[in-house]
């Protein structure tokens, strides 16, 4: 017995000596993001899901460790998205999925779109809006059941009688009722108020508001302001208390000057933005977030006959082929930019094309970049840990295979994904 017990200690005290595995990134060049500059033949090294090192050169390996050669190839961070909507995806005839589903139907097509979204590099996402599925995708990728991006979710969107996101535009008289906050539908400042705190208990991580009318909305304005400065303000001042930002959705004047002074976070889409608004923007420090992709791919289903519901259509037609132009006037103007791309109102999967057209607008590619990567960890608080290559980051990572730098569509093809120190995808 005393033989046994001695045998036993000894084991573990040579566990308790062996160092933890590591990963060695041996990466042809390193994109620093905060300069826009590669950085050639460099290692990153990785313990469990943290970077411990990033050193010049190919460091050697020690025994135990992991060696993946990506020497051919350009190294940036995990990207960011700040707008995407996980549970559904565009397709001709796909607003009537809501009168057909069941939130499990919704939740396994969700875990399939957040795969695809990893895949395609996005690392971490803002999920801005959906049924509440959304945040149980979150849980579940977080405890490891699924394979995705890291979530922050809004849960269900705030809206106004009516408004861009009552769930129940469109319904049958006898079907509308009257939703409230319960279900993310304020009018006045008390259910403004009520709202927020119920998406607090539903396990959200931030507000999102439809501050204007929207395109895909089952209802005619796609453009007018539809919530009161007050009813703002009493949302973004009950979001602090909890700990939450917010983030709006608007595509006409007032509605986004509105919700600027009412003290958003970030303005998304922002397509008919004015001077004055412009302006603002600037005076508030608020972030644009254009989601160019989204606007381009509407316009283009618009003009497939049926793609959309006819109060839909003229709708996309008329706003989604503005978007670019803002974005470029918005960006010389010296607006905040954050990246977000509004998936879902396209395919999943697809959100890098997003970088080749802001280039297209006029921001350089570093610039691009940096707003999928520093702007945006900055935005969700979480600057210590995402957005750059730097000892005590997660360790999230993607690979391509030419210069971002000087071929920004070369993000449309990533040949590597670490997520949190694993490897999810890897074609070197």
């Amino acid at each position: 017995m005393r033989n046994f017990t001695l045998g036993l200690l000894c084991i573990l005290l040579s566990l308790g000596t062996t160092h933890a595995q590591r990963t060695l990134l041996h990466c042809g060049n390193l994109l620093d993001v905060n300069k826009g500059e590669m950085r050639p033949e460099m290692t990153v090294i990785v313990e469990k899901n943290k970077i411990t090192a990033v050193e010049k050169g190919y460091a050697q390996a020690k025994s135990g460790d992991k060696v993946v050669d990506l020497k051919k190839s350009y190294v940036l961070p995990g990207l960011i998205d700040m707008h995407v909507h996980l549970e559904s995806e565009t397709r001709r005839g796909g607003a009537y999925d809501r009168y057909t589903q069941n939130p499990p139907d919704v939740a396994f097509q969700a875990a399939k779109y957040a795969k695809t979204t990893l895949m395609a590099g996005f690392t971490t996402v803002r999920d801005l809006g959906g049924s509440g599925v959304n945040v149980a995708l979150r849980n579940a990728i977080n405890k490891g059941i699924v394979d995705g991006p890291r979530i922050f979710t809004a849960g269900k969107t705030i809206a106004t009688t009516g408004g861009h996101a009552d769930p129940t535009n469109g319904y049958r008289r006898d079907l509308m009722g009257d939703p409230g906050p319960l279900e993310g539908v304020i009018n006045g400042v008390d259910d403004a108020r009520k709202a927020v705190r119920q998406r607090y208990k539903d396990g959200s991580d931030l507000i999102k508001i439809t501050a204007t009318g929207g395109v895909l909305s089952n209802a005619k304005d796609g453009q007018g302001p539809q919530f009161t400065e007050e009813e703002v303000k009493a949302i973004v001042e009950t979001a602090k208390d909890y700990g939450f930002t917010v983030a709006a959705h608007a595509h006409g004047a007032e509605g986004m000057k509105r919700a600027i002074r009412g003290g958003v976070q970030t303005i998304e889409h922002g397509t008919l933005m004015d001077d004055e608004t412009i302006e603002l923007f600037k005076q508030y420090g608020t972030y644009y977030v254009p989601t160019i992709i989204a606007g381009r791919t509407a316009a283009d289903s618009a003009r497939i006959m049926g793609y959309y519901p006819p109060l839909v259509t003229p709708k996309a037609l008329a706003i989604g082929p503005k978007i670019q132009a803002t974005f470029a006037k918005a960006y010389k103007a010296g607006v905040n930019i954050a990246f977000g791309t509004d998936a879902g109102v396209y395919p999943h999967g697809y959100n890098a094309k997003e970088f080749e057209y802001m280039v297209e607008g006029g921001m350089p590619a570093a610039e691009a970049i940096r707003s999928a990567t520093v702007t945006n960890a900055m935005l969700l608080g979480m600057s210590d840990s995402l957005g750059s290559l730097e000892i005590n980051k997660l360790a999230d990572l993607v690979a391509v295979e030419a210069n971002p730098l000087q071929n920004v569509k070369t993000l449309q093809n990533v040949t590597f994904v670490m997520k949190d120190g694993v490897i999810y995808k890897n074609k070197n």
